[in-house]
């Protein structure tokens, strides 16, 4: 959280989030690794691809990525319905939550290019995209035989039963949900570093545990008020099971970066995003060093429309939210 939260841009931030259906998610507890990787890999792809379109944004843009396996809030109203308790019941539900800065680098690297605003990119086209990227990957898994099944879905090896279970979910629409954070980056990266590393409990709800079963609280969505608020018990076997689910593969890497974010191009693409974003109008490929931007970058490039003065940066705030030290009366009458 630390290191993510030193390197925000002063833009409003999304926080997008793509998930699997659930016929896709019980072939996925038998082929983790596989099918998260594809999962990340397109998501990614899908949000880089449709920010890269024209009509769109048409900028490349920077994502950081965190793989769930198990639902950790109150899910939207429009998917409710098919993740109703997953919390509660610690059952499999794999899904990708994003952060990423709202707009990116034009594709020449010569200007910052805004997302409009309170909107990034469309969930419908996100989703059709997902959905297509996602399902051409894992046929080419599936042929490569990469996955492996076993139990009720142990005919899925053959390619006809694969394709043909595979059928009603090319058909269903894809669950992928956009907001813009409405506390800020920083809410969003809080709320993601207190999930990195936990399996699928914190010890907070455990009550207790003994032969009979393990008892731990939980929180049903459907109800309001402190009636939210109840406890389940499991078998102790049954308990164990259900956590292991959410147990990753040895390597897995859940969180990741992409685009502007990648970890090989990161602390450029950074700096460039920092000097288009702090100095208005300014031209990256003008002669100036990196010295001369560090001592311009809190310099605007107009003049002050009252008094002819240089305007300068003194702080960059979100949107909605108050400066840390509100300009004096005169100063704002002034100005």
């Amino acid at each position: 959280m630390e290191a993510r939260g030193a390197e925000l841009l002063p833009v409003s931030y999304f926080h997008v989030v793509f998930t699997l259906p659930a016929l896709l998610a019980d072939i996925a507890y038998q082929n983790k690794r596989v099918i998260y990787n594809l999962l990340m890999k397109a998501s990614a792809e899908a949000m880089q691809t449709i920010a890269a379109d024209p009509k769109h944004l048409g900028a490349r843009i920077g994502i950081t990525s965190v793989l769930h396996t198990l639902l950790l809030t109150a899910p939207p109203t429009g998917a409710r319905r098919r993740v109703e308790n997953a919390q509660c019941k610690m059952t499999h539900h794999p899904h990708v939550h994003m952060i990423a800065p709202g707009g990116g680098l034009s594709p020449d690297g010569k200007r910052w290019v805004p997302c409009r605003k309170g909107f990034f990119l469309p969930v419908r086209v996100l989703s059709k995209l997902f959905r297509r990227l996602f399902l051409e990957k894992l046929s080419v898994a599936h042929k490569a035989g990469k996955l492996h099944f076993h139990g009720r879905h142990a005919h899925l090896s053959d390619t006809r039963a694969f394709k043909a279970y595979l059928r009603p979910v090319r058909r269903r629409k894809w669950f992928v949900y956009a907001k813009r954070p409405f506390a800020g980056p920083k809410a969003v990266l809080a709320y993601l570093s207190r999930y990195t590393h936990r399996v699928a409990i914190s010890n907070r709800r455990l009550i207790k545990a003994d032969v009979n079963g393990v008892m731990f609280k939980v929180k049903n969505y459907r109800l309001e008020g402190t009636a939210r608020y109840t406890t389940m018990t499991l078998g102790p076997h049954e308990f164990i099971r259900r956590f292991l689910i959410h147990v990753l593969p040895k390597g897995l890497h859940r969180i990741r970066h992409y685009g502007l974010f990648a970890n090989g191009s990161r602390a450029d693409n950074l700096a460039r995003m920092r000097a288009l974003l702090n100095v208005t109008g300014h031209n990256i490929e003008d002669g100036h060093g990196s010295e001369a931007q560090s001592q311009d970058a809190d310099v605007l490039a107009q003049a002050c429309p009252c008094c002819g003065g240089t305007l300068r940066i003194i702080e960059v705030f979100e949107a909605g939210q108050q400066p840390r030290t509100p300009m004096a009366p005169e100063r704002i009458d002034s100005s």
